[in-house]
């Protein structure tokens, strides 16, 4: 699986934006996709994960509330919607691909290359 996140950009504090990660192959609603993020100097989080069928997601404390994640099967995409973003936001965000749901980066063996966010104050 091939993956490739874009989408970022420079929002002001209390703004929005929304991330897509396109995937090549045709198991993409097998696997779990995940949302990290690596902050400058900081060792790459997770922000969330939703399952293959779209029911299930669950989130990092630090984005419950604000940031959301959908899939689009039909069209081998997933988004991160971010809201009232803050300036701690401020990272490069990955997605990545696992086969079952979890937090931890090990869990995920496909990535993508990253789309960088920049909230300012």
């Amino acid at each position: 699986v091939q993956l490739q996140a874009f989408g970022g950009g420079l929002v002001q504090a209390g703004g929005s934006l929304r991330l897509s990660c396109a995937a090549s192959g045709r198991t993409f609603s097998s696997y779990v996709m995940g949302w990290f993020r690596q902050a400058p100097g900081k060792e790459r989080e997770f922000v969330g994960a939703i399952i293959g069928s779209g029911r299930t997601t669950n989130y990092a404390d630090s984005v419950k509330g604000r940031f959301s994640i959908s899939r689009d099967n039909t069209k081998n995409t997933v988004y991160l919607q971010m809201n009232s973003l803050k300036p701690e936001d401020t990272a490069v965000y990955y997605c990545a691909a696992a086969d079952l749901i979890g937090s931890s980066r090990d869990g995920y063996k496909y990535w993508g290359q990253g789309t960088l966010v920049t909230v300012s104050s």
